[in-house]
């Protein structure tokens, strides 16, 4: 991803972009690549169709744009000093200083949030991308991030703005009922708080997703899963699906690869599935990091057991990245004996992500193992779904259907 300070959108880079998602032609062109996806339009296209007559600060990028709001969720310590109750690092933060996330700063022992209603990323894209394969299959999603993460990836793919202050970017000032009002205008079906993590710009997010919600609008969440209970809780009153990275199966590879723990991303887990909330699971499969297949089946028994054998999990390939770019990318054949060995241990939705073209980005209903949603790439060719059943054999789908 790079920067467009032209425009003030987060721009994909093309090329870095046919990496992440497996498309291997170099002599594509962006128009191709683009139609290939069924993206329609990306955050490169996506300004002049978003703009904000409404504010006089959202007409133009702006360089460490800083737009504050306070934070309900710190505790108030001696010497001016607070502790974060965000999410499970629990920073304790002196007077001037800035939590692990780069974006909430201590003034006077207050704490507060420096991205309200400043995103530096706003992408349209079908839903498919993020990657939900059952919720609203076909629909268009408005795609919002802001700077900052709580954990430190070294395989991140959007390091340049999740490891980023709040001023190395370029961001647009869009207040809540704005972004909404223009995805409406767009004809979204739902908005998605996606790429860097969206724990970090939680005001934001919460705001965004009372007012959609009011609109009829779906709200969706691609996250870590690396939050607190309380602000989790409280999510949940507006959020309609998940999409939960769970990057490794132990604590070890948390600890070492992304500055974390995996303790609490499987109590979100478990708190999203007594809540009702639409969940779906990814898995980056890392070489040599967290594709031994003893683990894989540790994980998916979990998966089976805490969530249900009907939770739909992504096994999506790694690509040289940040961090990690001396590794490989993913060997096809890894992910397809890591599929192969979900649906041996019960569970009943397993996909392969990030390679174009296979056919594990289908979806075949359990039940008479016929092929119930085809895609080709984010482009949806067919849907054999009645209610949300099966449309052939009547078993019931989980998802968001309508």
């Amino acid at each position: 991803m790079s920067e467009c300070p032209t425009n003030n959108v987060l721009v994909l880079d093309t090329e870095g972009l046919r990496r992440a998602e497996g498309i291997s032609n170099p002599g594509m062109t962006k128009r191709e690549f683009l139609q290939f996806c069924g993206m329609g339009f990306c955050a490169l296209y996506l300004a002049p169709l978003f703009s904000f007559p409404e504010t006089v600060q959202a007409q133009m990028a702006q360089k460490g744009l800083i737009k504050t709001k306070l934070s309900p969720y710190f505790t108030a310590l001696d010497g001016g000093e607070i502790q974060c109750e965000l999410c499970p690092r629990r920073c304790r933060v002196p007077e001037g200083g800035r939590g692990f996330c780069r974006v909430r700063e201590n003034r006077e022992g207050r704490f507060y949030s420096l991205v309200y209603g400043n995103p530096c990323v706003i992408d349209w894209y079908p839903i498919e991308k993020e990657p939900f394969f059952h919720v609203l299959p076909g629909t268009m999603s408005l795609s919002v991030s802001t700077a900052g993460c709580n954990l430190q990836c070294k395989f991140c793919e959007n390091w340049e703005i999740s490891q980023a202050f709040p001023e190395e970017v370029y961001s647009y000032g869009i207040p809540p009922g704005i972004l909404v009002k223009k995805a409406k205008e767009m004809g979204a079906h739902s908005i998605a708080y996606t790429y860097a993590e969206p724990t970090i710009f939680y005001e934001y997010m919460v705001d965004v997703a009372y007012a959609a919600r009011q609109a009829g609008l779906l709200n969706v969440i691609h996250s870590n899963g690396f939050i607190n209970q309380g602000p989790l809780q409280n999510l949940c009153k507006v959020l309609d699906a998940a999409q939960i990275d769970l990057k490794g199966f132990s604590e070890t590879f948390y600890r070492e690869l992304c500055s974390g723990q995996l303790a609490p991303v499987l109590e979100t887990l478990k708190i999203l599935k007594q809540k009702k909330i639409h969940l779906e699971v990814t898995n980056l499969m890392i070489p040599t990091k967290n594709d031994e297949m003893s683990t894989v089946r540790e994980m998916c028994l979990w998966v089976k057991r805490e969530l249900g054998a009907d939770t739909p999990i992504h096994f999506s390939r790694f690509y040289p990245l940040h961090k990690l770019k001396r590794l490989p990318a993913t060997a096809v054949k890894t992910l397809e004996k890591a599929r192969a060995l979900a649906l041996s241990t019960g569970l009943e939705y397993a996909y392969i992500g990030k390679v174009p073209g296979h056919e594990s980005w289908n979806t075949f209903c359990p039940e008479c193992n016929k092929m119930i949603i085809q895609r080709t790439g984010y482009m949806i060719q067919e849907i054999h779904l009645k209610g949300g059943n099966c449309g052939y054999c009547g078993k019931p789908i989980p998802g968001i259907w309508a």
